[in-house]
């Protein structure tokens, strides 16, 4: 047997049928605070500044510039194996 059930709701909907958490207000407030820290290191004219507000993951600790250019490195050797590998 075979039961198929359809039901049409929004995603929030959804999420408060299957007893999920609403995580809007805290999203709202971290992209609050990333837009502040965003826009103060705009107004100081520090593109490093930038970058750490928008990656912050590349600029934590022992981070740096060099784990971006690390990050980068590691994009570019996986997909240069992928094109080594869809070549054979």
């Amino acid at each position: 047997m075979k039961v198929n059930i359809e039901m049409d709701m929004t995603p929030e909907e959804a999420r408060a049928f299957m007893g999920l958490p609403d995580i809007r207000p805290m999203q709202n407030k971290m992209m609050e605070e990333m837009q502040g820290r965003m826009k103060a290191a705009f107004d100081a004219n520090d593109p490093e500044g930038m970058m750490k507000a928008w990656m912050p993951l590349m600029y934590s600790v022992g981070g740096g510039a060099d784990a971006f250019q690390k990050f980068q490195k590691l994009l570019w050797d996986s997909a240069a194996m992928m094109g080594q590998k869809a070549g054979k």
